[in-house]
């Protein structure tokens, strides 16, 4: 007996399956409708619209939890950090680099934003005016705004704050119950964003829609520059960056890493989340002869702050999106942008879709359009699993050179674990 076709069969996809079936359905759409199709985009505008309001309680819950929860000594910490930003700081510079050279937005420039340019058009940003107007005037304001330093602000400050209050009060139960309410909260989010995510497709098939049925299939050749520029410029960080750290300071050869690599890497391309990858990652740092303190808090507390797929990403396509809306943003408009995109990165790591997500927050904190971005959701999907292996490696990178910088400074120490969450 022959099986009836059910809707909610498709419900059971895997994610990228569904979307690669709505591109499919909406460029048949457009070509159907033609012009017609165009109010089929207003899905991926609601989709976009959703996600950003449900990333800014993301952002403030994690920034919050992690202040609150992670135990991280202080000498080790500052050296994570630098090496963090080191490192994030060569990722952005590639990303924005790559993005300004090959200018992968030029193809889609003039066809999707409308008047975009003009409303952009003699507006300057003034660091120290800019960082005052996101210094919150009350609690509300980030989060109805969607102000990424405002919420991280309010974040640092709520979560310091009860971290010194639980101190102050070792006795008192009320604030341990905090502790515990604000991973609840960011739990409860968590689930919440992986309900929008499965919107997703809907969002796809409305962009691909209104795209070919407005402009036929000419911006596919945008988008594989897109595509080419994101991917082209994480395998540049992982093939030159991380390998010469690995030649000039870890002191280790390329074939013993690649190999004890290799399995994070394949697990993080079938998963597409490199926290859903860690427990995979501590193993290849364990085979590696890494101390348990360096890979706990290289790969464990640094998966929140360590994200350079995330953060070249960024910069490419913050850059990407303005140029398709023939927006010219100068060296200090950039560097703005990729100072915000840092920010972003640290809040939204280990969630669905973080990339994309963060890429949201950071066009809406700098004023860019976010119509274009429903669009780029059609190819994300193979973007987001180049993130995905890029952090993998950024952990597993970050570690070892922490290894190597606590060996040389304090070669007969006892390093402790960093007392990290549990991945």
């Amino acid at each position: 007996m022959r099986r009836s076709f059910s809707p909610t069969a498709l419900l059971r996809l895997p994610l990228y399956a569904q979307i690669l079936l709505a591109m499919l359905v909406g460029g048949l759409l457009g070509l159907l409708l033609g012009p017609e199709a165009a109010p089929l985009g207003q899905l991926g505008t609601l989709v976009i619209q959703l996600i950003k309001a449900i990333a800014t309680p993301l952002l403030f819950f994690t920034i919050a939890q992690a202040i609150t929860t992670t135990e991280v000594p202080a000498r080790a910490g500052l050296r994570m950090m630098v090496l963090a930003t080191v490192n994030a700081s060569i990722a952005l510079a590639i990303g924005i680099g790559l993005s300004n050279w090959l200018q992968p937005g030029a193809a889609l420039a003039g066809e999707h934003v409308a008047g975009a340019a003009q409303a952009y058009e003699g507006k300057s940003i003034d660091f120290m005016k800019t960082l005052a107007s996101y210094v919150p005037q009350s609690i509300v304001q980030p989060f109805a705004d969607n102000l990424i330093l405002g919420v991280i602000l309010l974040a640092i400050l709520f979560g310091a704050g009860l971290r010194r209050a639980r101190t102050l009060h070792p006795g008192e139960p009320l604030y341990p119950r905090l502790v515990e309410a604000v991973g609840g909260l960011l739990e409860v989010v968590r689930v919440v964003l992986v309900w929008v995510i499965r919107l997703v497709p809907l969002a796809v098939l409305g962009a691909v829609a209104r795209t070919v049925g407005e402009h036929g299939l000419a911006p596919v050749k945008g988008l594989a520059g897109y595509v080419g520029v994101a991917v082209g410029g994480m395998a540049l960080h992982a093939l030159v960056t991380y390998q010469a750290w690995l030649v000039l300071f870890v002191k280790m050869p390329l074939r013993r890493f690649w190999k004890e690599a290799k399995e994070p890497v394949v697990y993080a391309l079938g998963s597409n989340s490199s926290l859903a990858t860690l427990p995979v990652t501590f193993a290849a740092l364990d085979r590696l002869g890494v101390t348990r303190a360096s890979s706990a808090l290289g790969a464990g507390v640094g998966t929140n702050l360590n994200n350079d797929g995330i953060l070249l990403y960024e910069g490419m396509a913050v850059l990407f999106v303005a140029q398709a809306s023939g927006i010219h943003l100068s060296f200090e408009q950039q560097l703005i942008a990729a100072g915000l995109a840092m920010l972003a990165a640290m809040g939204v790591a280990g969630v669905p879709e973080a990339g994309f997500i963060s890429v949201a927050l950071v066009l809406n904190t700098v004023g860019l359009p976010v119509e274009l971005l429903p669009l780029l959701l059609t190819v994300d999907w193979v973007v987001a699993r180049a993130r995905s292996v890029t952090n993998v490696l950024s952990d597993m990178m970050l570690s070892l050179n922490l290894d190597r910088w606590e060996r040389a400074v304090e070669p007969d120490a006892v390093r402790e674990t960093v007392d990290a969450p549990t991945p």
